[in-house]
């Protein structure tokens, strides 16, 4: 048998050479397949798992974005043996790259890596009407914009520098294991850097899995995660003259309507050198290049002169995933479906989930020192879905209230108008908290919506006529 060297970490620091755990076993060939009959078992408490001898926990995590660096960086801090699988190291997946300010100070990030600190945002009706937005944020107040391969890179890197291993690889399959505590055989293609090459074919024994590994997750269709709806999220990134650039320093522009989208939104997001266009759809999939056309014309005056640089396009989830977890095995990010309806935004529920799932693990193992089961997992989805269901739950009401005709987008922008929308807003998107709001402002709010949704009814109605 072959077999890769991990560091090893005792709680947070690293063991004296003389207290090195034994390697990882990476298997040359498959073990035979095995016959697994499931039942339900019975959740029982972590610390009842057996101590593990003469080695720590080893947990692998498939995926190297934002959900996998946080993962495996929470997991070798905390005395886990981590490995971290990533197919594509200089991946740089279609995304807007917003990301909220509190994700600058929880995880860490040094302010080389963002590109844009966006005050100002403008909210663009179907008919053009444009409403200004960021007025409430106060001076150390921003959105950041990041390039996801620069993002993901650093914490990939960060992971790496706390201990855990990273391969270039692609996962195809796991073995499941033929009692509670047996390992996990995971399988995959590790590259050696050279072009065209398919990799080669390598197995390796782990105790645990985090799948990361993005919405059409392998990890998932392993444990029976089923599907879920996705939107497709097309991207161009138009490098414009140096004079437009300036009018996007420090300015997002969103557009709403059912030329770009019959059900998401345009946008054009200000990045170090260039700007992001974009769109989505989850209904209208096919027409997809239309809409992002539709989109390219809406901003064309201020993006006259530049040159397409780069194209992408990928999957975004609309909804977590009806399993998540099974036994020892749980995933995180956008293999989750972590994705909030009406702003799309997914990067730091990437990182926090991956965080928190490990921080679960990290606790249940004792720092690595005993077996973990599902129970472990499970404290790690409950936390999950206290903190963060309210957040979902709002999101995808105003998207169904407010994008679903022309006439209720126009209600929408409309409404953004008022400051204290706009404040409660970035509050609750900055610090990802639903924001507390006062009594007298929300009846004013409540009164000012109705009044909104009954003038783009009656618009409605109008239009239909004609």
């Amino acid at each position: 048998m072959a077999s890769v060297a991990l560091k090893s970490f005792a709680g947070l620091r690293q063991s004296s050479p003389e207290n090195n755990h034994p390697p990882i076993t990476v298997l040359s060939k498959p073990p035979p397949s095995t016959q697994i009959h499931y039942r339900r078992l019975n959740v029982v408490a972590g610390k009842s798992c057996p101590k593990i001898t003469g080695r720590n926990l080893r947990v692998a995590v498939i995926g190297g974005g934002p959900a996998g660096g946080a993962a495996a960086e929470t997991l070798a801090k905390g005395g886990i043996e981590t490995i971290l699988i990533e197919r594509k190291l200089d991946n740089a997946k279609p995304c807007g790259g917003a990301i909220p300010l509190c994700m600058v100070g929880e995880f860490d990030l040094p302010l080389d890596i963002i590109d844009r600190r966006v005050t100002k945002m403008k909210m663009i009706s179907p008919s053009n009407v444009a409403v200004d937005i960021g007025q409430t944020l106060k001076p150390h107040e921003y959105i950041g914009m990041v390039r996801r391969e620069v993002l993901d890179a650093y914490l990939r890197d960060r992971a790496a520098g706390a201990g855990a291993t990273v391969i270039n690889g692609l996962f195809t399959k796991m073995d499941k294991p033929s009692d509670k505590y047996a390992p996990y055989i995971i399988h995959y293609n590790e590259y050696d850097g050279k072009v065209g090459s398919t990799g080669k074919k390598v197995s390796m024994e782990v105790d645990a899995i985090i799948g990361a590994d993005g919405a059409n997750s392998r990890v998932a269709k392993s444990i029976g995660a089923g599907d879920y709806e996705y939107a497709i999220a097309f991207q161009e990134r138009i490098k414009i003259p140096n004079d437009k650039m300036e009018y996007y320093e420090n300015l997002a522009e969103m557009y709403v309507g059912d030329d770009v989208s019959p059900d998401f939104y345009g946008w054009v997001f200000p990045k170090c050198d260039h700007v992001a266009v974009g769109t989505g759809t989850v209904t209208h999939k096919p027409d997809i290049k239309k809409f992002q056309l539709a989109t390219r014309l809406r901003a064309r005056d201020k993006i006259l002169g530049g040159k397409i640089i780069r194209v992408e396009a990928h999957p975004i989830p609309e909804h977590p995933r009806p399993r998540r977890l099974l036994e020892r095995v749980a995933l995180v990010g956008d293999a989750a479906g972590y994705v909030t309806k009406c702003s799309g935004e997914g990067i730091y529920f990437a990182a926090k989930s991956g965080r928190m799932c490990a921080e679960a693990i990290v606790e249940g193992s004792e720092n690595g020192t005993r077996m973990v089961d599902e129970s472990d997992l499970r404290n790690y989805l409950q936390k999950w879905d206290k903190t963060y269901w309210p957040t979902y739950k709002v999101l995808d009401i105003l998207q169904k209230v407010f994008y679903r005709s022309n006439p209720a987008r126009e209600a929408f922008v409309e409404m953004c108008a008022d400051e204290y929308v706009q404040k409660m807003t970035f509050d609750s998107y900055l610090y990802k908290k639903v924001a507390p709001g006062n009594p007298l402002e929300d009846l004013k709010l409540a009164v000012n919506t109705i009044g909104s949704l009954v003038r783009a009814n009656a618009l409605r109605k109008e239009m239909a006529k004609i």
